[in-house]
């Protein structure tokens, strides 16, 4: 069941814990209450205005709009009662007791507990008067230099003198003065230790502790620990300085010990427990409790965190941490730097405009908002002293700092104060206790081994005729003789994949490059009429990701498999020093061959008046990326800014990500039929330079590109950089990844066969090239570009026609929605309908009623954009339909598929959509309406059944039939292998009755009967 959950705070801790929840499947939507500019609206997250201080209106809220948990972030709710407040109403809430969260709201309760269990802390004394207070400062005989307002202080109420005097007016600051009001009405005086302070958290079950990984926060507002004490400037995970044997002893002494002590006392402690510590020459000591996630250590914790977060509360609410403890990343660190308002810890101003928020996500780091608000009319301003924490996440510790520090300096925040040397202990500790070794260098023999075993498979898996694609030797072998060549000539190209490195890296999405850079080289050899054999790439970076890697090998890999070639070997360079740490760069080599009579160009037979034929690309494929990067600057947009053109709930990263298209599959039987004379791949210098490279001297390019389709990103590039006609044609292909040249008479036949297997228009013609004249003249150019999707198509004899639904023409698509609550069989078949270029339908949105099916995931491997509608959150059939209808809306859906959807729709729902539902039955309707049809099927005894897909009507399988298709039933048939056969003949019959109705060959007649449209 998909839960509404409620999380209150409105701090950094809590925007972290938001992010984290929101990642969990089983969640619908996370709610922040009160929640601050980060959680204002950002996917599942959203605010809510809730009042949180009183505890009834709170619960009767949760109520009413189905909050199944509420997670409490920070101590004064929890010293107040929330959770016991809430629990009593019927509301689950996460955190501990009143009674329990005594260990951080009264310190003189937690040193009285530590001192009567033996749990190792400081000596200290507890006072209620101030002169007794100072009399003990002066006469203990250990420095009891540290004075702690025994109530909550917001994490404040804590000084460390440099002497008895400081620590004397420390005293008279918080119990005369009221520095921090009635929280200092007692007196903690404690003695001062020495060491390394750390801070270790565990959740707790009420019997069992499961530790998280040690922390340790910064107080002190400058680097080098100087300046005055603050809430926190910032933290890092995990701390090298307690080791594995460090931490048990921590777990058994202070962790556990505490929560077996408060069980016994009759306090049971569940929530998050946080101990500070020092890490003295005599062992760990406890310096105080905390009873919730510590602020900003929860913002290096949960990125750590491998396990749900949701699924890990519900663990610890139901005593269940034992047998199922969290999982965390072992192998990585996480830094968090803070950034202050200018005067904090003292008084400082509100409402500074921040910017560069979304380039420092896009560079792949966590923002975390604490003290920020919305700027009335767009834009975030500054609300608090903490405004910010920007959160990295590396292989090591200084990689993670230099990668937060990156991320502040993005940050457009003016006098915005912060430290830049988060984590200087634990370096200085890691530098002190090893050797160097070749990985100290920053190169990793060990995750090079391992990035070689995952990507041997893959290279495998493109063996072909000629080559095994074994990996692992000095060089690899490839039978020309083998893969049938006579007098074959040899064709090499190589290439990269430019600029388009920094979006995919920005993005973290790195699997495509990998077929932008085999079609970069694959479509080059092409030029020469060859087919490409085997492929090597080049990877280099400046510190090993295996895991980064492996997507892009893994990409190339799959990519070869596409262009026919082998990935026969590569070389993976680690270089530190020469990239920045998360960069890399990729070079890739492709040899071919083609037999020497069929090398092209021909240009012996090129002549004036041949044809161009152009080939559709995929958008701007691997070429002009430093041009877009600029434009994207200059509208001021991120890579995770909503995309202005493309599908809907695209991003910009996204489209421009879209993968080279590579053309050698379906290109090059046309090629070795003979009809094409020269191949041109539009690559680096766009429309302008590249086709001329296959052409004789004396003759120039017409082109008009009216005649083709142009994507929008083309036309939305054009506009918002104001780049010239030239300049769009010198620079990107404007929608042509290829062009052949044909003569007249063969012109159709090849762009029939090209239209086969993908968009292909006739775009323009050979002429006599004048002195002095342009090599290529791009006509309609900026029209077209303004006007994108109006084309002029040519005729049999290259003459201009009107366009009368020629296959040439980009027509417009109907928008599908497909509702489904299981495996989504049918759904895929559909998917696989609506991929293919000549399809009448664009599948938008897949919709489920149950959330983690399988089906999810087969839309989301597809691209294709889902929505959970979870039946059980809602009171009514009606409003359930009601909110499926409002998805549709936002889609603009004109037409619905119902594969697999186990829910029966209401009559006002049907009746909207009457005409635009199609609903498959596995059976021959009208026979065997209703469940379990197969069954009915074999009972009858019948010979013959079915599928039937048929337009939904208010009565169950009663519908319009638009397609139907028969199985026979076998004497040997069992319900299991009849459904089976039917589900085979369901992947034809839907696809089918998809193209039909999305079309326009068939719709609903008003008389409720099918109606087919009339053939000219």
């Amino acid at each position: 069941m998909a839960e509404r959950v409620l999380v209150v705070g409105g701090g950094g801790r809590e925007h972290a814990l938001a992010w984290k929840l929101a990642q969990s499947p089983q969640i619908q939507q996370v709610l922040v209450a009160p929640g601050n500019a980060g959680t204002a609206s950002c996917g599942k997250i959203s605010n809510s205005e809730v009042s949180v201080s009183n505890h009834a209106i709170l619960a009767q809220f949760c109520k009413d709009h189905h909050v199944g948990l509420v997670v409490v972030g920070p101590e004064v709710p929890l010293a107040a009662g929330m959770v016991d407040d809430l629990t009593a109403a019927g509301v689950p809430c996460f955190g501990p007791s009143a009674k329990a969260a005594q260990l951080e709201a009264s310190k003189s309760f937690s040193k009285a507990f530590m001192e009567r269990h033996g749990i190792p802390t400081a000596r200290y004394g507890s006072f209620t008067d101030a002169k007794e207070a100072c009399n003990y400062i002066r006469t203990a005989d250990f420095p009891a230099l540290v004075v702690k307002a025994s109530g909550l202080a917001a994490g404040k109420g804590v000084i460390v003198a440099k002497d008895q005097d400081e620590a004397c007016q420390a005293v008279m600051d918080i119990m005369k003065d009221k520095a921090f009001g009635a929280a200092g009405d007692t007196v903690v005086v404690e003695e001062l230790l020495e060491g390394e302070e750390v801070s270790c958290l565990c959740f707790s079950d009420g019997s069992s502790v499961s530790p998280m990984p040690p922390a340790q926060d910064h107080k002190r507002l400058q680097d080098g620990d100087l300046g005055p004490n603050t809430g926190g400037m910032g933290a890092y995970c995990p701390t090298p300085q307690v080791s594995q044997e460090m931490l048990q002893q921590i777990r058994e002494t202070v962790l556990q010990k505490t929560v077996d002590r408060m069980k016994e006392e009759g306090t049971p402690y569940v929530g998050v427990l946080y101990a500070g510590l020092m890490l003295t020459k005599d062992g760990p000591k406890t310096l105080e409790f905390n009873c919730r996630f510590g602020d900003p250590e929860c913002q290096v914790l949960l990125p750590l965190l491998k396990s749900d977060l949701y699924e890990v509360i519900l663990n610890t609410m139901n005593g269940k941490l034992a047998s199922d403890a969290p999982v965390w990343h072992q192998d990585s660190s996480a830094v968090t730097v803070v950034m202050a308002s200018p005067g904090y810890p003292g008084s400082y101003k509100k409402g500074v405009e921040i910017t560069g928020l979304s380039q420092a996500q896009d560079t792949g780091l966590q923002v975390f908002h604490a003290g920020t608000a919305l700027k009335e009319g767009g834009g975030v301003v500054s609300s608090g002293g903490r405004v910010l924490t920007v959160t990295a996440v590396s292989s090591s510790l200084e990689a993670a700092l230099r990668l937060a520090n990156q991320g502040v300096a993005a940050i457009g925040f003016p006098g915005a104060v912060y430290r830049r040397d988060i984590g200087h202990r634990a370096i200085a500790h890691l530098n002190q206790h090893r050797g160097l070794t070749y990985k100290d260098s920053g190169v990793d023999i060990a995750a090079g081994n391992k990035l070689v075993e995952i990507i041997k498979p893959l290279a495998k898996a493109t063996s072909r005729t000629g080559c095994d694609a074994d990996l692992g030797g000095f060089a690899g072998l490839f039978d020309l003789k083998a893969a049938g060549f006579v007098d074959p000539i040899l064709v090499s190209g190589t290439d990269g994949v430019g600029t388009k490195l920094k979006i995919a890296q920005a993005c973290g999405q790195h699997s495509g490059l990998g077929q932008d850079l085999v079609a970069m080289c694959v479509n080059d050899v092409l030029a020469q009429g060859a087919e490409p054999l085997f492929f090597l790439d080049y990877f280099s970076c400046g510190s090993l990701d295996v895991a980064v890697a492996a997507s892009v090998v893994g990409g190339i890999a799959k990519a070869c498999e596409t262009a026919g070639c082998a990935l026969l070997g590569g070389e993976t360079a680690e270089m530190p020093g020469v990239y920045a740490v998360g960069e890399y760069d990729l070079a890739g080599f492709c040899v071919g061959a083609v037999e020497r009579g069929a090398l092209l160009p021909r240009l012996g037979d090129i002549a004036e008046g041949d044809l161009l034929i152009g080939v559709a690309s995929s958008g701007v494929h691997s070429n002009g990326f430093s041009l877009v990067r600029k434009v994207l600057e200059k509208a001021h947009l991120g890579y995770s800014s909503p995309a202005p053109f493309g599908n809907t709930g695209q991003t910009l990263g996204d489209v421009l990500l879209t993968p080279t298209k590579i053309y050698s599959r379906f290109l090059l039987p046309i090629l070795r039929s003979g009809a094409v004379k020269a191949y041109a791949h539009i690559t680096g210098g766009g429309l302008l330079e590249n086709i001329p490279r296959v052409l004789p001297q004396g003759l120039a390019v017409d082109l008009d590109a009216s005649r083709w389709s142009i994507p929008p990103v083309f036309s939305w590039l054009h506009k918002e950089g104001a780049l010239s006609e030239e300049e769009m044609a010198r620079t990107f292909n404007c929608g042509l990844g290829a062009v052949l040249v044909v003569a007249p008479l063969d012109a159709q036949r090849v762009l029939r066969q090209l239209q086969a297997q993908e968009e292909a228009w006739i775009v323009g013609s050979l002429a006599h090239k004048l002195p002095g004249g342009e090599a290529v003249l791009v006509r309609n150019l900026s029209n077209s570009l303004l006007n994108a999707g109006s084309v002029v198509v040519w005729g049999e004899k290259g003459v201009e026609q009107e366009n009368n639904g020629d296959t040439s023409t980009p027509r417009k698509r109907t928008r599908v929605a497909v509702l489904i609550s299981g495996t989504g069989t049918n759904l895929q078949a559909l998917i696989e309908q609506a991929k293919h270029p000549s399809s009448s339908a664009e599948i938008v949105v897949v919709i489920s009623n149950r959330p983690g099916v399988q089906g999810l995931k087969r839309a989301s491997l597809a691209g294709i954009q889902t929505r959970v509608v979870d039946h059980k959150l809602y009171g009514s059939r009606s409003e359930f339909d009601s909110t499926i209808d409002r998805v549709l809306e936002e889609f603009r859906v004109e037409l619905v598929c119902l594969a697999g959807f186990m829910r029966i729709l209401t009559g006002t729902f049907v009746k909207k959509w009457n005409g635009k539902l199609l609903n498959i039955h596995p059976s021959l309707l009208p026979s065997f309406k209703g469940v379990n049809a197969q069954k009915q099927a074999l009972q009858a005894r019948v010979r013959i059944t079915g599928c039937t897909v048929h337009f939904v009507a208010e009565e169950v399988d009663a519908g319009a039939i638009i397609v139907q298709e028969a199985v026979p039933v076998l004497s040997s048939d069992t319900e299991e292998s009849l459904c089976d056969r039917i589900r085979e003949a369901e992947h034809r019959a839907f696809p089918a009755a998809l193209e039909l109705v999305a079309g326009g060959a068939v719709k609903l007649g008003e008389d409720g009967h099918i109606a087919w449209k009339s053939q000219s």
